[in-house]
């Protein structure tokens, strides 16, 4: 136990951290990227500017696509893809939300905002997947009602548009996809994408079944299998973005572990009001009241050293606030986990 304080003690001469009675604020954060000391949390290995330049292109390619598949399944009467269309339209919206939350989330903190613009980005997940859940149920009451009000529906017609929609979706996903892994923001808009894809796919199995066999019936049922897989999919990944914007603590990580890890470090007494969520997606932050073992004072810096190198260096945490508190002066009925407001 000893070692861990000495070792981190060695270290905190160098870091940015600093103290004033007992309230220590460590690191900052910026756009996912946690700094705490020297330490430096890199997620985003793409290049912002290059990945601005695929989210523009997606959106103008979306957009055109959009249109003809409008006007091809009005001529068509064509509902599974004219609902295709649709989803390409909250496809183009929602990379659009994501590339302007892309811009404003890299915005560095000011008096207004002193936790930065990061967040915008989960904002913006929210939204597109909000706007995913509401076409899935628009489409399901349209094919609904299209089993008591069948239209014929001209097979090659639905065929040849959702083959060229198919290759767009396919190009759309594959821009998105390496920035997908590190922004839950673009994440939301490449699910988008792989959803449409996959809706064209079923789209052509639809208008070929109709130009074989005459079964207009199948294109309300793809209408179908189409809107609940995009509400099986945005209610699964909802809950995420939820989560995030209620300061949930990060999925992975007990926050019990958490706790009694902080605990072992030599000289704690005891921890209480701990605070543990994510600022954005991949930063994390921990705030909590340390009480001081009896004696143990003089080396506090020590040991707070030690608790910020061991949640750093076991749960990846590089932003922490901790309150340090002598035993005389603990808060002894204060919650172990969060406040009491």
């Amino acid at each position: 136990m000893n070692d861990e304080r000495t070792q981190a003690a060695a270290g905190s001469h160098d870091a940015h951290g600093h103290d004033h009675d007992g309230h220590d604020h460590d690191g900052h954060d910026h756009g996912g990227h946690g700094h705490g000391g020297h330490g430096h949390a890199h997620h985003h290995h793409v290049d912002p500017a290059a990945g601005d330049l695929k989210v523009g292109f997606a959106v103008l390619v979306n957009l055109l696509l959009t249109v003809v598949q409008v006007v091809g399944g009005v001529l068509a009467g064509s509902l599974a893809l004219i609902a295709d269309a649709l989803h390409n339209l909250s496809d183009a919206l929602s990379l659009v939300i994501a590339y302007g939350a892309r811009k404003i989330a890299r915005r560095g903190s000011d008096e207004r905002m002193t936790f930065g613009y990061g967040r915008i980005e989960i904002v913006a997940a929210l939204i597109n997947y909000t706007t995913l859940i509401v076409v899935g149920l628009y489409l399901v009451s349209e094919a609904v009602m299209r089993f008591f009000e069948p239209e014929g529906v001209e097979g090659w017609v639905v065929v040849w548009i959702a083959g060229v929609a198919l290759v767009i979706d396919v190009v759309t996903a594959l821009l998105t996809f390496s920035m997908s892994k590190t922004s839950m923001n673009i994440r939301a808009a490449f699910l988008h994408n792989v959803a449409d894809a996959l809706g064209s796919v079923a789209v052509i199995f639809a208008g070929t079944l109709i130009i074989l066999f005459g079964w207009h019936i199948v294109d309300p049922l793809v209408t179908l299998l189409i809107s609940g897989y995009i509400l099986w999919m945005s209610f699964k990944e909802i809950g995420g973005v939820i989560r995030i914007l209620m300061l949930g603590s990060p999925p992975g990580i007990e926050t019990a572990d958490v706790i009694a890890a902080v605990k072992e470090i030599d000289g704690v007494s005891d921890v209480h009001r701990v605070r543990f969520w994510q600022m954005q997606e991949n930063a994390t932050a921990f705030d909590a009241h340390v009480v001081i073992d009896r004696g143990e004072w003089t080396h506090a810096d020590a040991i707070k050293a030690a608790i910020k190198a061991k949640l750093k260096a076991r749960f990846g945490i590089a932003q922490s606030t901790l309150e340090l508190e002598c035993m005389n002066h603990a808060c002894l009925e204060a919650p172990s986990i969060g406040t009491d407001l």
